[in-house]
């Protein structure tokens, strides 16, 4: 008995001693641990995808692409998958596995170490992924167990499950069961098929190393391995275990499916300036992890549009240059005798592939060189022959032996003749000249569609936004506006004559585009015809401070330099602000703020961004009467006479029906815009606008060069033109609406004099002046400047200072003598 006894008290000193060893280590190793309490907070870091109008998705921005799904949107196939494969007892232990865990332990003993596996059930990989490090060591596996022991009194086991299932890493960049669903698949979790559901539960343990095509055997056997344990667990029947282990494992890895990245349109110059301005706004770790949904303004139509009408510019004005540069490099030789090779050395290759204009274009790899055709190898599978014709290269000089070698990549795409058919294939190339576009809705600022350069896989540098440039000419408008409103009228004459100014850089002698000298003529013709004289003398006349207030007023600028050279516009500035300026123009001279984004929500679905401030009265009364509209209230400020806008818009519709832009632009709605073109013509423009869409274009070459006889009408209106053809179809347009307050009085555009009422013919124009104001005819304006006295102008009339009555009921003092220092350096325009 005492022999007994002392085993007896043996085993209960080693149990307490054990136990007190046990508390011991849970003590010392429970005491710093991170508070589990942080899981109630889970915000795990999702994807922000951007939504068009229409709500389609048309870009997704993530550094971890993860799908937050909560539990209850889990389909229960997709649970039962993962318990079976990682924690057959989840639902039933405290928190770990103890036979798990004893299995792991003697493993590792009887392999001497060799085979060691955690023996971590969900509950402690959470913990692992959430809490600790991913360390292999006893102290964390302790850390873990303490952990898991404590969330699980907290936490049910459903809400453990969607934290393990939202955060698990699966490969393919994808975290959580919904992206991986998309990334193999192209599914949503609750399409998936029992055999497609256990190859991710098939995933955790070895994501790099069961690649569905790289490692396929070993996927597919990890597969059926979950399978037998589901259906060992009851999750499915026999029979379906049968049919889905003798199934192929089809992915998009494989080509069986299409990539979900595909059915979304290539990332572009509008997506990609989303990211950059709500980075700025959120901040980027917020935009790329906060699983924003984000709905732009963008019409993907209309993107389409613009994309190829500034695409069709740039390549008919780079391809008359006759110079071939669109070799884009090379492949390496030994990946040119064999088909399977120069396909895997093109796939690889980096070359756009996201342009379409007049149809898809392929990047291609030269293989044979003839006199009468070139041989290549395409990407993807075309039933024509891949030949290039001698014909195709007439408007380059030489042959093609003179400008390509075999192994170069090019670009082509199909030419089709005039029945649709095919016809031949043909090169083409990105040009080196490059320019932006955008239009937008005049009353609202949404913007519609915003094309930043040809191609945004060629260059992601965005011109609309980033670029800055000398606007030229298309600035004159605020010029004339800064007049208009100081009391000017569109048939006040200036003097159109010769000016020279010494500055400290030299004599500067500006001159207009034709050369000539036209005398006193009426603001309207100034305009119509681009003047450059008589913006000079008009801005001296109204003084360059006014003009430099009025384009910071409008955004053209934060701070304006008041050189009278920037009166011409050569002081830099984006298309996107001047587009935003005009859109004030042509919505009677009211504030209005571009924007790419309607509406930020974040995870949870809260506004935190929206741009539309009007207040909607009614919009909820059901009993409007029919044909009455909702009465929206604006707070937008205004920044500009009505009038005055009204009168500038009508000298504007001058510039596109007999001006600078006459022949370029043929609509059947009013439009007005103004043309720019720089000094030796570096930078062209054309901005114009209906009574509810603007759109502004600007072509330059990225470091500024001139570009032979290219002007703003000639080449940047065409672009206007092809794009407003189907908006003015889709959105119409009407008449610029007319103040109240507007006067109007017939007068001569040739001499600015009054004529009868009932006068008619092509020099009659019908000007609008303010109600109350009698209209000055007679008097001329020089600016201040001293006119050559044998040059042969008609008779002028030096204003002396004088006080005007301005839109707005107040005085402004029109001086001869507004001299303001020096002037910015150049000779434009």
């Amino acid at each position: 008995m005492s022999f007994l006894g002392g085993i007896f008290s043996m085993l209960t000193l080693g149990l307490a001693m054990g136990a007190v060893t046990l508390g011991a280590v849970l003590y010392i190793y429970g005491r710093d641990l991170p508070s589990y309490e942080t899981l109630a907070q889970y915000t795990p870091r999702t994807i922000s995808r951007v939504y068009s109008a229409e709500g389609r998705i048309v870009d997704e921005f993530a550094t971890e692409r993860r799908l937050f799904t909560p539990s209850e949107e889990i389909p229960d196939l997709v649970k039962h998958a993962f318990v079976a494969a990682e924690d057959q007892n989840f639902y039933h232990h405290p928190g770990f596995d103890a036979r798990a865990i004893g299995a792991a332990l003697w493993e590792a003993v009887q392999t001497r170490g060799e085979s060691v596996r955690g023996g971590s059930g969900i509950t402690q990989q959470v913990m692992k992924n959430f809490l600790l490090d991913g360390s292999r060591s006893v102290e964390r596996k302790v850390k873990e167990l303490i952990l898991a022991i404590r969330v699980e009194q907290v936490l049910d086991k459903e809400d453990i499950l969607e934290l393990y299932l939202n955060e698990i890493f699966l490969g393919e960049n994808s975290y959580g069961v919904t992206a991986a669903a998309l990334s193999y698949f192209n599914k949503p979790l609750s399409a998936l098929s029992p055999g497609e559901v256990a190859y991710l539960a098939a995933l955790p343990q070895r994501p790099s190393n069961l690649h569905p095509v790289r490692n396929y055997e070993d996927a597919v056997d990890r597969r059926n391995y979950v399978l037998r344990r589901m259906a060992e667990d009851g999750y499915i029947d026999a029979a379906m275990l049968e049919r889905e282990r003798a199934a192929p494992l089809l992915t998009v890895q494989s080509g069986a499916y299409p990539s979900f990245r595909s059915s979304l349109p290539p990332r572009d110059y509008f997506t990609d300036e989303i990211r950059r301005q709500l980075s700025a706004n959120f901040g980027e770790e917020e935009f790329f992890t906060g699983g924003l949904s984000v709905r732009a303004t963008m019409d993907p139509d209309l993107q389409v549009n613009a994309a190829h009408a500034l695409q069709r510019a740039l390549e008919n004005f780079d391809r008359g240059l006759g110079k071939w540069h669109g070799t884009l490099g090379q492949l390496p030789p030994e990946a040119l005798d064999e088909e399977v090779a120069w396909r895997e050395a093109l796939a690889a290759f980096d070359a756009p592939r996201d342009i379409t204009l007049d149809g898809r274009w392929y990047p291609a790899v030269v293989l044979e060189i003839g006199d009468a055709e070139m041989r290549l190898g395409i990407e993807g599978e075309h039933a024509e022959a891949p030949v290039v014709p001698r014909a195709d290269i007439d408007w380059i000089p030489g042959s093609f032996d003179d400008n390509f070698d075999r192994g170069d990549v090019v670009l082509v795409r199909q030419r089709s003749g005039e029945d649709g058919a095919f016809e031949r294939w043909t090169l083409r190339q990105v040009p080196e000249v490059q320019g932006a576009f955008m239009a937008m809705d005049v009353n609202t600022g949404r913007v519609l569609a915003l094309q930043g350069g040809f191609s945004y896989q060629s260059s992601v540098f965005n011109r609309a936004t980033q670029a800055r440039r000398q606007p030229g000419s298309a600035f004159k408008p605020f010029v004339y506006a800064a007049a208009l409103d100081s009391g000017y009228t569109p048939a006040t004459i200036v003097v159109d004559a010769p000016i020279e100014i010494d500055t400290p850089e030299g004599l500067w002698v500006p001159q207009n585009a034709s050369g000539q000298f036209y005398g006193p003529t009426p603001l309207r013709t100034g305009i119509e015809q681009s003047r450059n004289l008589m913006t000079i003398r008009l801005a001296q006349e109204v003084g360059m401070e006014t003009v430099a207030d009025y384009a910071e007023r409008f955004g053209v600028y934060d701070d304006m330099n008041p050189f009278l050279s920037n009166a011409l516009g050569s002081q830099e500035t984006t298309l996107f602000r001047m587009v935003a300026a005009y859109a004030m123009f042509a919505n009677g001279g009211e504030r209005v703020e571009p924007t790419l984004v309607d509406r930020v929500q974040d995870r949870f679905g809260h506004t935190i961004y929206r741009h539309d401030q009007r207040n909607c009265v009614n919009c909820g009364d059901l009993g409007l009467a029919e044909g009455q509209a909702p009465l929206i209230q604006s707070d937008r400020s205004r920044i500009m006479n009505a009038v005055t806008a009204y009168q500038l818009t009508s000298m504007m519709e001058g510039v596109v029906e007999r001006g600078t832009a006459d022949k370029a632009i043929e609509l059947p709605v009013p439009i007005a815009g103004k043309t720019g073109t720089t000094n030796e013509a570096k930078d062209v423009w054309f901005i114009g606008y209906s009574s509810n869409i603007v759109a502004g274009c600007y072509i330059g070459y990225d470091t500024p060069r001139p570009m032979g006889g290219a002007s703003g009408g000639g080449v940047c209106a065409p672009v206007f033109q092809e794009f407003m053809e189907p908006v003015v179809e889709r959105f119409g347009g009407g008449e610029f609406p007319v103040p109240g307050d507007c006067v109007f009085i017939k007068i001569d555009r040739f001499s600015g004099a009054r004529l009868p009422d009932d006068a008619a013919g092509e020099n009659v124009v019908a000007e609008c002046f303010r109600a109350g104001e009698e209209p000055l005819f007679g008097v001329t304006f020089d600016g201040g400047f001293e006119i050559v006295g044998d040059l042969p102008l008609v008779e002028e009339v030096q204003a002396a200072s004088r006080n005007v009555t301005t839109s707005t009921g107040g005085t402004a003092t029109v001086a001869p003598e507004a001299g303001f220092g020096t002037l910015s350096s150049g000779g434009l325009y």
